[in-house]
């Protein structure tokens, strides 16, 4: 890990995006040849590590803040794009992996279509998004807390797994498998670190970006908080122990979806 890049280091100190890049590292096999969207990669935190991987690499976001950022990390080939359009010929891409971004969009069913449209026949789409539903109990108490979807930047609180089937239908891809990551716990621990971060050390610099502005979005913001960062990584070993205490409960509802779906060689 090279310590310069903060984006890293943020990663390392994550909870739910471990869960997330286990599961990734675990499942995910790329042909060198193959070429992969990186659809809405923010600031390059959850894209560094997928591309190392191998094969051809396209990361892309809504927000020229996030691309300038990313940059520092992804250093290269990243393209801003509109919330409606994927700006690729048709049948380009073998893959799309879109974590954390479908939930941002207003009219998420366009972006499936775009992602049908650009993938070849029998092409790959990984998506994560937050999962929701009657007994999702900290969705009740995270506004309750001032947390609105607006400081994370969502348009919707999540998903249920039947819901998103259903949506991925709609845009002819089909559903091949889950995994569900982000126990009680882990969801609890992120939730009062994302509010100690807004009430006590959010600048408030960053305006109206997709993502929202619950963590550091710039190397110069990261910088102002490095004391702060020191004093978080002391107790993280402990925060993160604590929350290992999830895989006890094994029956549980958990946060946190990964969707794998393919483009059928055929129209439905």
């Amino acid at each position: 890990m090279r310590d310069e890049h903060w984006q890293l280091q943020v990663s390392s100190k994550s909870l739910k995006k471990r869960e997330k890049l286990e599961l990734l590292d675990k499942h995910l096999n790329i042909d060198p040849s193959s070429t992969t969207l990186d659809l809405g990669c923010a600031q390059g935190i959850l894209s560094y590590y997928p591309r190392k991987k191998g094969g051809q690499w396209l990361s892309c976001d809504l927000d020229f803040l996030n691309l300038k950022t990313s940059s520092e990390l992804l250093e290269k080939n990243l393209m801003q794009i509109p919330p409606d359009a994927l700006p690729l010929k048709d049948g380009l891409l073998d893959r799309v992996i879109s974590l954390d971004y479908l939930e941002h969009l207003d009219d998420d069913l366009v972006c499936l279509q775009e992602i049908y449209r650009c993938l070849k026949p029998g092409g790959e789409l990984i998506l994560a998004v937050p999962r929701t539903g009657r007994f999702f109990v900290l969705h009740r108490i995270r506004p309750a807390l001032g947390m609105k979807l607006e400081f994370y930047g969502h348009k919707r609180e999540g998903y249920t797994l039947r819901d998103l089937k259903r949506l991925l239908k709609k845009a002819e891809l089909e559903y091949t498998q889950h995994r569900a990551f982000s126990g009680f716990l882990t969801e609890l621990a992120e939730l009062m670190l994302n509010l100690a971060y807004t009430r006590f050390f959010s600048t408030g610099e960053p305006q109206g970006l997709r993502d929202g502005h619950i963590r550091p979005t710039t190397s110069h913001e990261f910088s102002s908080q490095k004391r702060a960062f020191k004093a978080y990584s002391l107790v993280y070993p402990l925060i993160w122990l604590l929350t290992r205490l999830d895989k006890l409960f094994f029956f549980q509802r958990k946060y946190g979806l990964i969707i794998w779906a393919t483009k059928q060689s055929s129209p439905q």
